[in-house]
């Protein structure tokens, strides 16, 4: 390295620097964008189709390239102050010419700059996809140990119990002021629906077989993408097709004409932001993303009044269709139930600050993929597994015991 000539050094450390700064511009214009959605701003844009972990890495190798050539040259022509110097200038550089300047051009024209990841520098970017996600998921891997995770142990049902009780307190339900404060602290992370059980309309589908969706669906309002759910388009009120769809009358110009602009929440809104929100919006549903702007689920507004009214309902009405009581005083109880629906449905105290379904608890107690005939306990709650499908815990059984 130290017989290279300046010329070419120079020129490396201009395209690193360049390189740094375009997929910098990239990322700060999907955030902007991803921003205008969540406010309500849903004008047609690119879709950035890379994951932004991509982008990140991208940058990051930009900008550390240009950091170590510079104090390459500034140690070759002298020595340790010039190695200080150097880095100092180049940190200075990348500030202006790798982050700021490149932020502020891609708030002015967001879409121009998604192009551009979407045509010059997809290819990089899709190279170093799987290295970005492997990095994620490391970091995952480090942060897994900061989680707090239920206790689960192998336990059969003549097994002494020995895990502290709840507070007695705790079986007492919340009063109607109480249950309206404590809005405050769920999210609409909390109590969405995921995205793998929300029904929508692809528009990719025949004509036939949306209408044949719709007559069997029982939901008023449907969000609408291409593909893939990632691409919401708009939300279909389906009380104005439901006249056409008898006699297969409905028309792909029907549809889109039923439909409205979609209405994108962030996952970490309280629900009683959200409730006001709804309220001002006029708006009964939400497409819930992440910081990234990646669908997670939705939410409607009848979501959140059951988390109110949900409190004065008897804790042991069962109907919920999920759940089934058996004669013995236990529950046959399917895996993809929400572990907020099932607490209120059964007055039970499950963990539901982790994962948001029954299945994605057992999951993360035994830390694998679930299997038939294994019990575990968190509490004083007991769980077998009766029946797995797809990876997943689909049946389970579930009771109490008490000391």
């Amino acid at each position: 390295m130290d017989d290279l000539p300046l010329a070419p050094l120079l020129g490396v450390l201009a395209l690193a620097l360049l390189w740094s700064a375009l997929f910098t511009a990239v990322d700060a214009a999907q955030q902007s964008l991803n921003g205008a959605r969540r406010n309500g701003q849903t004008d047609a844009h690119p879709e950035l189709k890379v994951a932004p972990q991509a982008l990140v890495l991208c940058s990051t190798l930009g900008k550390l390239l240009v950091l170590a050539l510079a104090c390459l040259l500034g140690q070759r022509y002298n020595g340790e102050h010039g190695f200080w110097l150097a880095g100092l200038g180049a940190t200075t550089l990348l500030l202006v010419f790798a982050e700021y300047l490149p932020r502020q051009l891609a708030r002015r024209n967001p879409p121009a700059f998604i192009t551009l990841g979407n045509t010059l520098l997809k290819v990089p970017l899709t190279l170093l996809q799987p290295v970005a996600w492997l990095l994620d998921g490391c970091a995952r891997v480090v942060l897994r140990p900061f989680r707090v995770q239920p206790h689960a142990v192998a336990l059969h049902e003549q097994d002494s119990d020995d895990d502290l009780d709840e507070d007695p307190q705790a079986d007492h339900r919340l009063n109607l002021p109480e249950s309206l404060l404590a809005l405050d602290k769920i999210t609409v992370n909390d109590i969405l629906v995921p995205r793998n059980d929300v029904d929508g309309v692809n528009l990719d589908d025949s004509i036939e077989q949306i209408i044949e969706q719709l007559i069997i669906s029982r939901h008023t309002r449907l969000p609408v993408y291409h593909s893939d759910i990632n691409q919401v388009e708009a939300i279909l009120n389906t009380k104005l097709i439901s006249h056409l769809l008898p006699k297969a009358e409905l028309t792909r110009e029907t549809l889109h004409a039923a439909c409205y602009e979609p209405y994108f929440v962030p996952e970490s809104t309280p629900l009683q932001l959200q409730l006001l929100n709804f309220h001002k919006q006029q708006r009964r549903l939400g497409v819930v993303v992440d910081e990234y702007g990646e669908v997670q689920g939705i939410v409607t507004l009848e979501d959140i009044l059951e988390e109110i009214v949900g409190e004065f309902e008897d804790e042991h009405g069962l109907d919920n269709p999920h759940i089934h009581p058996q004669a013995d005083g236990r529950y046959v109880i399917e895996g993809n139930v929400s572990i907020r629906e099932l607490n209120r449905n059964l007055g039970w105290h499950l963990p539901s600050d982790g994962p948001k379904t029954l299945n994605g608890l057992v999951t993360e107690a035994l830390e694998s993929i679930p299997e038939s005939a294994v019990c575990l306990k968190i509490g004083r709650y007991r769980l077998e597994i009766l029946e797995t499908e797809d990876n997943c815990a689909s049946r389970i059984l579930a009771w109490t015991v008490t000391r």
